[in-house]
């Protein structure tokens, strides 16, 4: 058992991205679920948008919160389908220094509990890029509450054992080596 002390909570700024042709401010339930989700949780909303399913302007956004140095972790939910319109990891998965793999994975495996064969259709996205992590949901209001309650709160929580995104980002102090 290990006697380290346990690392105190650091609330991060994070931003949440809604990609959607259709949607504002008023009508976006599941950007304010995420948004709901974040400060409940003792983070700081640092931004918050909304921008059309276009590669080159999704691409600007991101990129813009991507080299802010006081943006630690952005969300996007939203255009992670198969329709004509549903861009979003074709333009975000070329700004990753690296790609979280086990997210998509992870989340379409509990999806499947929730939406059974349908879950097969999300693609789901996360990865690193300047030491800011970004996690790309899918559009449903349920499905940002199943990625955030299920695993992104817990990776972005200082104190999740064993491990958490927390020393990979921007604010962080170095990862302490494990075992």
């Amino acid at each position: 058992m290990s006697t380290k002390p346990a690392r105190p909570f650091a609330p991060l700024n994070i931003a949440v991205l809604t990609v959607s042709d259709t949607r504002d401010m008023d009508t976006d339930t599941s950007g304010q679920v995420l948004v709901d989700r974040l400060t409940e949780a003792g983070h700081t909303l640092a931004a918050r948008g909304i921008c059309k399913d276009d590669i080159y302007q999704l691409r600007s956004q991101v990129s813009q919160w991507i080299a802010d140095s006081d943006i630690h972790a952005i969300l996007l939910t939203g255009g992670t389908g198969f329709s004509e319109r549903d861009n979003t990891p074709q333009a975000i998965s070329p700004l990753f220094d690296k790609e979280i793999e086990g997210f998509g994975e992870l989340f379409r495996n509990i999806s499947y509990g929730e939406i059974g064969t349908s879950t097969i259709q999300s693609r789901a996205i996360g990865g690193m890029a300047n030491h800011t992590v970004i996690f790309c949901l899918p559009g449903s209001t349920n499905a940002c509450r199943t990625g955030w309650d299920k695993i992104i709160k817990e990776q972005l929580d200082a104190t999740h054992k064993p491990c958490n995104f927390i020393c990979h980002l921007k604010v962080a102090a170095p990862c302490e080596p494990r075992g």
